[in-house]
């Protein structure tokens, strides 16, 4: 019961972070398939644009760092090629970069390559409202 309330939680902050996140072009977003990355991205004029995973983070903006992923993730994500970007979901706001500008860590955790990034001049951050 608590794995389904904590999945629901990463879903509803996940949509927030998307929402917030094509809000700053007026796009719109698609979810994709759960074997798949999370979102295709279009403008403002229907026009696919980009790729983004989102990973929720239970911190604020501030305490986030480092950022996890996991690599097969970022491999997927990479896959795309259209604009990948990665988008951090935290508990005030999001933090989000073209996962060509990252430079990270990684580690192996529990039976999975885990990359962690450190606070850098590439990313952005957006505050909820």
């Amino acid at each position: 019961m608590m794995l389904n309330l904590e999945s629901e939680e990463e879903l509803r902050r996940e949509k927030k972070a998307i929402e917030l996140f094509v809000s700053l072009f007026n796009g719109s977003f698609q979810k994709l398939d759960p074997n798949d990355v999370d979102y295709k991205i279009f403008d403002k004029d229907k026009k696919l644009i980009a790729y983004a995973e989102v990973r929720s983070r239970f911190k604020s903006i501030y305490d986030a760092y480092p950022l996890p992923i996991s690599a097969k993730k970022m491999v997927r994500l990479m896959d795309k090629r259209l604009n990948p970007v990665v988008i951090w979901s935290c508990d005030d706001g999001i933090i989000y970069s073209k996962i060509s500008h990252l430079t990270g860590t990684v580690q192996f955790e529990s039976d999975d390559f885990v990359m962690y990034f450190d606070k850098q001049k590439n990313m952005k951050y957006v505050r909820f409202v």
